[in-house]
């Protein structure tokens, strides 16, 4: 049966017009019409956010191989998942006024500006640490066969991994609020991120050997670390902040 795209009037079989992608089937605009754009264009639920959280969390590295290597339809879209979680995250951080930043007793850093600095910043905060970490992960697991942006993808999921843990145990940071033991529970959530940055290498890397791809990784979080602190020094010292 040929249909007249509403769109660009081409005449087309099937459930998408080949000229412009337009669906064959366009609903009347109702009350069922905006949930369901609610649900598919702004938050994807109906096969997107949950979908890739899920994956995630039960074949990480495997997942994340096969979005690389073209397999995409039900994912949401890396970025997009990240700037999703950090800014529901740094909602909660600003909302909730968490503070995990001490005040030192010294006069070089204002640590509750900076905490606030972070939290109102938090989903650019969270993007502009993927690209170090990716510097890491490309220089010690470049001869594996993936590009720079593609480390980059694998690092923008594995970041979307600590920020679902992050919001799933946010009841927890906010009852230590304001405590001495807010930041041992920090170390025990960063200690939970390295896990998950492992497991998905060790699986995303199914080419080398599980005790060769841990030990790399180590590495590439060394890397990624030495990086991290002379970026944060370097921008400290342009802002004056620097101790001396």
């Amino acid at each position: 049966m040929e249909i007249l795209c509403k769109n660009c009037h081409h005449i087309f079989t099937g459930h998408y017009c080949s000229n412009c992608g337009q669906p064959a089937a366009t609903h009347k605009i109702n009350i069922h019409f905006l949930w369901h754009d609610i649900q598919h264009g702004l938050l994807h639920f109906d096969k997107g956010i949950t979908y890739s959280l899920k994956q995630l969390f039960t074949r990480p590295g495997h997942t994340v191989r096969e979005f690389i290597e073209g397999k995409r339809v039900r994912h949401f879209k890396p970025l997009s998942l990240v700037v999703v979680l950090a800014t529901l995250y740094g909602v909660l951080y600003h909302y909730f006024h968490i503070n995990t930043f001490p005040d030192k007793g010294d006069n070089t850093l204002d640590y509750n500006e900076f905490n606030e600095w972070v939290a109102t910043h938090f989903s650019w905060v969270t993007i502009a640490t993927i690209p170090i970490y990716t510097i890491g992960t490309y220089i010690v697991f470049r001869k594996q066969g993936y590009n720079f942006v593609e480390f980059f993808v694998l690092n923008t999921f594995k970041a979307s991994q600590r920020l679902f843990v992050q919001i799933l145990t946010f009841p927890i940071l906010f009852y230590l609020n304001g405590t001495p033991a807010i930041q041992k529970f920090s170390s025990v959530t960063y200690f939970i991120g390295l896990v998950l940055i492992f497991w998905t290498n060790i699986q995303f890397f199914n080419k080398i050997s599980i005790v060769k791809a841990f030990f790399l990784s180590i590495l590439s979080h060394i890397i990624f670390l030495i990086c991290f602190f002379i970026i944060a020094a370097i921008v400290l010292a342009i802002m004056g902040k620097m101790p001396v």
